[in-house]
């Protein structure tokens, strides 16, 4: 059986902010159990990431991609829109 190995993180999250130019914050959310005392936590960060297009709007689920340093903190890349906000 072969195994595959992903050479980048892919996160998906929901668009935030998209008044940069070819530049979208994403919110990226996780749920995590506490170590010690067994219950769930909603843990969440915020990435920027490179949209070339401008295309992601606000509210829009999106899914991105680690790259190389684009930016001071840019380092994540627009790859496609999940879901488009109603």
């Amino acid at each position: 059986m072969e195994e595959t190995r992903r050479l980048h993180k892919v996160m998906s999250g929901v668009v935030v902010s998209d008044k940069m130019d070819k530049t979208v914050v994403v919110l990226v959310s996780r749920v995590i159990e506490h170590p010690v005392y067994k219950k769930y936590i909603r843990r969440r960060a915020k990435f920027m990431a490179h949209d070339e297009q401008n295309s992601a709007r606000m509210g829009d689920t999106v899914e991105i991609i680690e790259s190389r340093p684009l930016s001071r903190l840019k380092r994540w890349r627009l790859t496609r829109i999940i879901e488009r906000r109603a």
